[in-house]
This record gives structure tokens, sequence and C-alpha cells, in this order.
């Protein structure tokens, strides 16, 4: 199924690059979009993971260099049977966590030094629980394509708003100048709503399986609520500047531009704490060893 999702994710991208290349500049633009979405494509299959973290200045960190992070994610993992993933911490004050890699033998998982001082060791499993089940349903891949093309998106209408589109007698723009005014502004948002679609139902998932895989909802639960509550309140600026990326964090990183609010790529925090709190009374989640790095 998300073999299926991805194959769809590229198609539905790639129209969207072909139609927008049409409407500035005709048949050679959407010939220049088509070679521009296949290069996007095969560059966001195998980079787009490390094109995010180098983004997001993430730093790797091992068994030595954070041995908390590093031995909760490692102890997981093996709950998950999962690889172990590369582990990163990112110089951020917002406490804030993603996955991101095309594969579970190719991924990573991020925490932010917020994150790292707010949460109790208990807590941080359950995050990082929630972001090894995205790398579990290979979300990660889903997740960074559309991070990665979506901001194309937004490059190429950005394009079509300087350049108003083809003036070419032989290769006019079908739409004109005020068509491709509307263009750049409607082809971001599509973008942004394929992001929504792709996110909120990702989110869920993960809390479902991120529970079952550190045995304790509540853990995640505590955390979403801390998280949402910094987040609102603290800034990520890098996240403000990328916005096509926020869908990739487990609590929405974007607050300080009114605009963000219009199209959240997160379901409400209130609810996903209300489903983790019904399972948790549900019973049979099991408990973590005492033994492991939180206990």
């Amino acid at each position: 199924m998300n073999t299926l999702r991805v194959g769809l994710l590229l198609a539905g991208m790639t129209a969207l690059f072909l139609t927008v290349g049409w409407l500035i500049g005709g048949q050679t633009g959407m010939v220049i979009a088509f070679l521009a979405a296949a290069g996007m494509n095969v560059f966001a299959w195998w980079n787009s993971d490390r094109m995010i973290l180098r983004m997001y200045n993430a730093q790797e960190v091992d068994a030595r260099s954070a041995p908390q992070l590093y031995g909760i994610v490692e102890q997981l993992a093996r709950r998950a049977d999962l690889p172990m993933p590369r582990v990163y911490v990112i110089d951020s004050a917002q406490p804030n966590a993603f996955a991101t890699g095309r594969s579970p033998q190719h991924a990573a998982v991020a925490a932010t030094t917020g994150l790292m001082r707010l949460l109790n060791a208990e807590e941080l499993a359950g995050v990082m629980a929630h972001e090894l089940a995205h790398v579990k349903h290979r979300d990660t891949l889903t997740g960074t394509i559309t991070a990665t093309l979506a901001g194309a998106v937004g490059m190429l209408a950005n394009f079509a708003f300087f350049f108003g589109g083809s003036r070419d007698e032989e290769n006019p723009s079908p739409l004109g100048f005020v068509g491709v005014l509307l263009l750049s502004i409607l082809a971001p948002l599509a973008a942004m709503i394929v992001q929504m679609a792709v996110s909120r139902t990702n989110e869920y998932a993960a809390d479902a399986a991120g529970a079952e895989i550190c045995g304790q909802p509540l853990w995640l639960a505590s955390a979403l609520e801390k998280l949402e509550a910094g987040a609102r309140h603290i800034d990520m600026p890098r996240a403000e500047n990328n916005p096509a990326t926020a869908h990739l964090f487990i609590v929405n990183p974007l607050h300080a531009r009114k605009v963000d609010s219009l199209f959240s790529t997160h379901p409400a925090t209130a609810n996903r704490v209300a489903r983790l709190r019904e399972m948790a009374g549900v019973g049979g989640m099991g408990r973590l060893a005492a033994t492991g790095p939180w206990g």
C-alpha cells in the first residue's frame, strides 16, 4: 500500500509540475517542467533525506555523544525489529522531532535540543517510538519526497510570478499574465493540500504504532501535550523559512506567520492525545523492561 501511495504521490506531483510548466510556457514550458520533474523525482528518491538533515543543520550523534537519546532509539529499534537508524540532534530551542530516509535500511531520526531538555526519559521514548513507526511504515520516503517536490512546486510558482508567463509568440502562455498570477498562488496551495492529506493520516497511524512499540500510549500522549505547548511559543526559524518541510515533524513547527494556521499539516493534538488515552484504557499494551535506558 505504501509503495502504491509513493507511486501516486510521484505521479501527482509530476502532473502538477507539467501543468504548471504548460500554463507558464506552453509546450516548451511543459517539456522543461517534465525534465525538471524527472530530475527532482530521482533526486528526492536518493538524496532528500540528506538534504532535509542539512537544511536543519542536524548533527549526527552516537552512544558516546548522546547516550540517553541513542540508547533509547537503539532499544526501541530492537523492539520494532528495525535496523538501527542514524541519530541526529538539531540545535533548536523548539521541542520537536522527525524521521527521514527512503527505507528502514537508510533511515535517520532527529530530535531538537529543546525536546531533549523538555521531556523526561519515558516521554522521549514515546516520541522516538513514534518516529520509528514512521520508519517502519515507510512514511519517511513519502514525507521527504513530498517536502522536496512541494518546495520545488513553490519555486516554479515563484518563477511564474516574476516572469509572468512566456511571451514567446511560438509558445505563448495559455493563461496570460493574469492567469499566471493566479497560478503562482494556487500551485503552492495544491502542493500544501497534498501534504495535508498525506501527513494527517500518517500521524494518527504513527501514534498508534509508536504506542505499541514503546508499550505505553500515555508516554507519547504526555509528550505531545508538552511539545504542542512548546512549539506554539518557541520559533523554529529554519522551519518558518522552509514550510514545505513542516509535515515531517511530530508537531507542527510553524506559528510565527499567520498564514501557517490556515493549512495545518497535522491533526489536532487534543484528538491525538484522546486516541492514545483510549488505547491506554484498553489494556494489554504491556510494559518495557525496567532496565531500559529510560527506566
